[in-house]
C-alpha cells in the first residue's frame, strides 16, 4: 500500500509536491480550500482548514500531515496530534512560523543572531522603541503577514495607530530594529523527524515590493566563514525548534559583515525553487521525504549557478498558457512552471528556473522566458 500524504491547503507549494509525490510512489492527497485551487490535481477533499472536524475527516485518511501553509490553528494541530495523527512539521515547531513574538523569544534562548526587538503593546512602548534605535523601526503584526503584508517601516509610533486600536486584550507588536543590510539570503535545511538533516548552498534573494523576485544560488560573492554560519544558524534553528521537513531561514547581511535571522518559514519556500531543476533533490521531493521519514536526498547543485524568476502578475491580456510557447522559444534552456492561477496584479502565478556556468547568461535567460509573461 501506498505511504499516503495529505497537505492542507491547495496553493502552488501542494501543486509542486505532486510530481516528485507520483515519482515516489507517495499516494499524496490535499485539503484545498476552494475548488479550483492551484493543487486542484490531487485534491481529494475542500474546506476551512480551521474547522478541527474537517480536518479530521481529512486526516483520517492519510499516513501523516504536512502543510501548503503556516496557518492552521494550533487547537486544530494539537487535537490531531492527541488523535494520534503524525504531523511534520508538528505544532510545538510551527508556532514559531505562526507568531513571530514566539519566534524572536525562541530564537532568543537558542542564541541565535537577530536584530533588535521588543514587544510592544501601545503607542508608548513602540515611541521608547523608536527613540533608542535611531527614530526608525519595522512594525510586524505577529500572526499572519506574508509577502511585504503585516509590516511596515515606521518613523513615529502614530503610523501604526491602526493596528494598536485593532489589538484584542492583551495582545502586542512585534518592533525590530531597521537593519541596515546589504542584501538577504536564505538558508534551507531538511530534516527527518530521526534528526538526520541536510543543507542546501545559502542563496541570495531580490525582493520587489516585500516580495521575492529573484533568487540566485549559490549566493554570489559570500566567503566561507559567512557561508559556515548561514549553514550553522540554519541547522541550528531545525534542531533547536524541532522542525521536521524544510526549513527555510531568511537571513540578512549586515553592512558591519554580521548574519541575522529575519523570518522562519516550515515549508517549501520561495528561496528554494530554483532547486527543483538545479539540485540533486528539489525542495518540493526532500519535503516528502522528510516527512515521511524516508531518507534525505542529496542537496548538491547540478551547475556552477542557478536562476529563479518570479512571474509575478502575469500577463495583462489572455492567460499564462496563452504565454508559455513564447517563453519556451525565447528561452529555450529555461524551465517554466506555472501554478493555474488567473492572472492579477502583484499575484505569484508561476516561476522560471535556469542554470549554468555563467550567471550573467543564466540570468539573462531565466529573465527572457520571464519576460514573456508580462
Amino acid at each position: 500500500m501506498a505511504l499516503r500524504v495529505g497537505v492542507i491547503g491547495g496553493g502552488q507549494l501542494a501543486r509542486m509536491m505532486i510530481a516528485p509525490a507520483v515519482e515516489l510512489g507517495i499516494d499524496i492527497r490535499v485539503l484545498a480550500e476552494d475548488e479550483g485551487m492551484s493543487a486542484q490535481l490531487a485534491a481529494t477533499a475542500v474546506g476551512d482548514y480551521r474547522d478541527l472536524d474537517t480536518v479530521r475527516r481529512f486526516a483520517a485518511d492519510v499516513d501523516v500531515i504536512t502543510f501548503d501553509h503556516e496557518h492552521v490553528p494550533q487547537e486544530v494541530l494539537r487535537a490531531l496530534v492527541a488523535d494520534g495523527v503524525a504531523v511534520h512539521p508538528g505544532p510545538d515547531a510551527l508556532r514559531f512560523a505562526q507568531d513571530k513574538l514566539d519566534m524572536r523569544a525562541r530564537l532568543a534562548e537558542l542564541g541565535a543572531p537577530q536584530p533588535d526587538w521588543a514587544r510592544v503593546a501601545d503607542a508608548a512602548d513602540l515611541q521608547a522603541f523608536l527613540d533608542a534605535h535611531g527614530g526608525s523601526g519595522v512594525v510586524k503584526t505577529p500572526r499572519g503577514g506574508y509577502d511585504g503584508k503585516g509590516v511596515r517601516v515606521v518613523s513615529a509610533a502614530d503610523e501604526a495607530a491602526d493596528w494598536f486600536s485593532a489589538l484584542a486584550e492583551g495582545d502586542a507588536l512585534l518592533v525590530e530594529e531597521l537593519v541596515p543590510f546589504v542584501r538577504e539570503l536564505a538558508q534551507q535545511v531538511a530534516r527527518r523527524p530521526n534528526g538526520e538533516s541536510v543543507s542546501y548552498p545559502v542563496v541570495e534573494t531580490v525582493q520587489k515590493g516585500g516580495v521575492c523576485a529573484e533568487v540566485i544560488a549559490p549566493a554570489p560573492g559570500v566567503d566561507a566563514e559567512h557561508l559556515a554560519e548561514a549553514a550553522r544558524i540554519g541547522r541550528e534553528i531545525a534542531e533547536g525548534l524541532d522542525v521536521t521537513g524544510m526549513l527555510a531561514v531568511e537571513l540578512f547581511q549586515t553592512e558591519d559583515g554580521r548574519i541575522l535571522v529575519n523570518e522562519l518559514a516550515m515549508r517549501p519556500h520561495n528561496s528554494g525553487h530554483w532547486s527543483q531543476d538545479g539540485a540533486v533533490t528539489g525542495q518540493f521531493e526532500q519535503h516528502l521525504r522528510a516527512v515521511a521519514d524516508l531518507p534525505l536526498g542529496e542537496t548538491t547543485p547540478h551547475a556552477d549557478w542557478s536562476v529563479m524568476i518570479n512571474i509575478l502578475g502575469g500577463p495583462e491580456y489572455g492567460s499564462m498558457l496563452d504565454r508559455v510557447p513564447a517563453a519556451l522559444a525565447a528561452s529555450p534552456h529555461a524551465k517554466v512552471h506555472t501554478y493555474g492561477k488567473a492572472p492579477r496584479p502583484g499575484r505569484k502565478v508561476g516561476h522560471v528556473n535556469a542554470s549554468g556556468s555563467d550567471l550573467d547568461a543564466v540570468l539573462a535567460e531565466a529573465r527572457g522566458a520571464a519576460a514573456a509573461f508580462s
